[in-house]
């Protein structure tokens, strides 16, 4: 079998190097992965790609929650596949849904058209729909490059047999990269059982803050008030081990 491609979730630009620099072919650059992953800055992206020797993709995605989006908010999305195109950004990730978990092929087709010729991946809102091989059709009818999936279940374990069904549907006609928990104790088996090509993980720990002031009475954003003092990052090492076992 040969070796799968290995693609990295990341958060911001310390995140992007880390996982450069373990041995990741391709970055998929995020903010907020607490929030499944939101549309990064700008600046962002440009430090991410000035520094760059593998391709970055950008998730493009304006708020956490759904994949129905709002005129508005579709409208942001066009703007910001377009403005990419002209930041060295290899591709970007994406996903909309219709209110009865159905590709929303309109949609879609119209944000593939303003990315090329990046290349195109429809993130895990493909997990959320209610019909997997009709959703696989869709968006190969969307000419969409590649689909991210967990094979509609939390982990990979979990979806072996919908990405391993996925994998037959897909014919060549689209890459489906699998996702989900996936880590140096899984990510082989995974690969055998499924024959995916692209793997796609987050290696991510928890360390505390280098805050010396601490303010026990303010928490930001609703969140608990020791995740001020916290700081979510890409394991460096986690991402060899992984990439190692993927690779063996």
């Amino acid at each position: 079998m040969s070796k799968p491609l290995i693609e990295l979730c990341v958060e911001g630009i310390d995140g992007f190097l880390a996982a450069q620099a373990a041995g990741a072919d391709r970055v998929e650059l995020c903010a907020s992965l607490l929030e499944g992953g939101l549309t990064p800055s700008l600046a962002t992206i440009r430090a991410a790609v000035k520094a760059a020797h593998i391709p970055v993709h950008v998730i493009i995605r304006p708020r956490g929650g759904d994949f129905l989006y709002s005129e508005a908010e579709f409208a942001s999305m066009l703007e910001d596949v377009t403005a990419l195109r002209s930041e060295g950004v290899s591709g970007v990730v994406i996903g909309c849904l219709t209110p009865d978990g159905r590709i929303d092929e309109a949609r879609t087709k119209a944000l593939v058209e303003a990315a090329r010729p990046m290349s195109v991946t429809c993130h895990r809102a493909f997990d959320m729909t209610a019909d997997a091989g009709e959703a696989l059709e869709a968006l190969v009818r969307c000419g969409v490059d590649r689909v991210l999936t967990s094979g509609q279940r939390d982990t990979a374990v979990e979806g072996i047999a919908i990405l391993k069904q996925a994998a037959v549907q897909a014919a060549g006609r689209i890459v489906v990269m699998g996702c989900g928990g996936l880590d140096a104790a899984n990510i082989r088996a995974v690969r055998d059982a499924t024959g995916l090509t692209e793997l796609h993980f987050a290696a991510l720990t928890t360390v505390p803050s280098g805050m010396v002031f601490r303010n026990p009475h303010v928490g930001m954003g609703g969140t608990e008030k020791d995740r001020e003092y916290q700081l979510t990052i890409t394991d460096e090492s986690a991402v060899r081990e992984t990439i190692a076992a993927a690779k063996s």
